[in-house]
């Protein structure tokens, strides 16, 4: 590549983000004590700080630097990935946050089980949500690897670990209460990483009285066929389906609501947690269109996902780009390290719940369990197609996951057997789906749309059998099952009153 950022600015931008995550996970390590701070930080978490720490975790290697990349390759057929993420926490907001807060849950297999009554449906949920983690972690790494790798010239392997190794050291200091001081922190600094340089290099470029759209020529696509119109409705509609169902059931997002002190505050948390996303967004869109112009090679060298770290070094030479592309390396170091962490607290609790008793010193040990396999992946492959491996996430979740809470939250007749065959049917078509796709990826071959962007199919498909198994076996329907929905769905000044 023409530009490449100096080594000594990507070194001190990673050792000023590292150090400032330590030094305020060591801050939550002093007021970290009780169990419920490990959790969910005793819940006690207030709307904003809580909405900025959910900012922190969400907007990962696929917001930060995978979003700008598509936008480079794909043009505006790439905005339905920051609408669906954002939709994703309207959805949340009216189906789910409150509900989930008042059900008085650690974890979202601790709903199922407080839900349907059944240790299989807790079983299958829990392996669900640490595959879905470990499978949302592995982007994560392959991220920390890509900048790495550009900022500093270290092999990628040494940023996939440096993420591993901080974010434990963070997690097993001080648990959830440790980690929101981290997530909030991390959120307005990637927020500002982004912001400023794209600022400067819009007023650099109206200053010199250059187009930043290239004479609308950004999003000319040309003329398409009415097979590839087809399968661009489609591939619009499929993922837009996973990105707002896929945001229900991803655990690092759920556990969040956990911490906070009521239904009330959790849907104050979540119109927040909607506007920071909106601003946020608006910045890789930016990038995107910018690098569509000024980084056009970037697509054809299969290096779309380096268009926020290289687009300023493009625009500006000398110590004004070095100090630019410092300000974005240390954005994304800080979504590797802010998504990394609040999936392996969410996993950590998950798998110290199943086998160790949600102990603290259990915690501790599910948390190195549940770095080392994603970690050990990571290594193992090599991909930068960020937002798009997210998207496959996503798709997965929305199959699995999804229909058990959504269904489980507003529709009683909901029975164990039926949450169990819904979510294995999603896991299994889904699943099937991203293996084929990947398969045919390797022999060179065209990824047919439907195995490309599976979510159309799988997430109908997973509803249908969940309620259709759940009527033939009406008469499983747990005996608390009205006591559950009403105290979910009660407000809770009616219970103060």
């Amino acid at each position: 590549m023409s530009w490449e950022v100096s080594p000594g600015v990507g070194y001190a931008a990673l050792a000023a983000v590292t150090a400032a995550t330590l030094l305020i996970g060591a801050y939550g390590l002093r007021i970290s004590r009780t169990t419920g701070d490990f959790y969910v930080a005793s819940r006690t978490v207030k709307p904003w700080w809580n909405a900025s720490a959910i900012g922190g975790e969400y907007l990962s290697a696929a917001s930060f630097l995978g979003v700008a990349g598509l936008v480079l390759v794909s043009g505006a057929d790439a905005l339905w990935f920051p609408i669906g993420y954002t939709a994703g926490y309207l959805m949340l907001l009216l189906f789910v946050a409150a509900p989930l807060r008042r059900s008085g849950a650690y974890t979202v297999p601790d709903f199922a089980r407080a839900r349907l009554d059944s240790v299989a449906v807790r079983r299958v949920t829990s392996l669900l949500v640490v595959a879905v983690g470990w499978l949302y972690i592995v982007p994560q790494l392959h991220g920390a690897a890509l900048t790495v790798g550009l900022t500093t010239g270290l092999p990628g392997w040494a940023g996939s670990v440096a993420v591993v190794v901080i974010v434990c050291l963070s997690v097993l200091s001080g648990g959830m209460r440790s980690i929101t001081f981290v997530q909030a922190f991390q959120y307005w600094l990637k927020l500002v990483a982004l912001a400023v340089p794209v600022l400067f290099i819009l007023f650099r470029l109206g200053a010199d009285g250059v187009s930043w759209t290239g004479d609308g020529a950004a999003f000319d696509t040309g003329a398409v066929t009415a097979t590839e119109m087809a399968d661009s409705v489609y591939r619009n509609i499929s993922l837009s389906i996973a990105l707002l169902c896929g945001t229900l059931g991803l655990p690092h997002v759920l556990v969040r609501f956990y911490t906070n002190p009521d239904g009330v505050s959790a849907r104050r948390t979540t119109l927040i947690v909607l506007g920071l996303l909106s601003v946020f967004y608006l910045f890789p869109t930016l990038y995107g269109v910018l690098g569509r112009i000024y980084l056009p090679e970037l697509a054809s060298e299969g290096s779309a996902d380096a268009t926020v770290l290289l687009l300023p070094a493009r625009i500006f030479d000398g110590a004004l780009g070095d100090l630019l592309a410092a300000f974005v390396t240390a954005g994304a170091f800080a979504a590797f390290l802010s998504t990394s962490s609040g999936l392996i607290v969410s996993l950590a609790g998950v798998i110290s719940q199943e086998f160790f008793r949600g102990s603290i010193s259990g915690f501790r040990t599910a948390t190195l369990m549940a770095a080392a396999v994603p970690l050990g992946i990571a290594l193992l492959t090599n991909t930068q197609a960020l937002a798009g491996s997210v998207g496959m996430v996503f798709a997965f979740t929305a199959s699995t996951l999804c229909p058990l809470l959504l269904l489980g939250i507003w529709w009683r007749r909901l029975t164990a057997p039926g949450a169990v065959a819904g979510m294995l049917t999603g896991a299994l078509l889904c699943g099937g789906a991203i293996i084929a796709g990947g398969l045919f990826s390797v022999s060179g071959t065209a990824v047919p749309v439907w195995l490309e962007q599976p979510a159309a199919w799988t997430v109908p498909a997973a509803f249908a059998v969940m309620v259709g198994v759940s009527v033939r076996t009406a008469g499983a329907v747990p005996g608390g099952t009205s006591r559950f929905l009403a105290r979910i769905h009660t407000p809770e000044r009616i219970f103060r009153s």
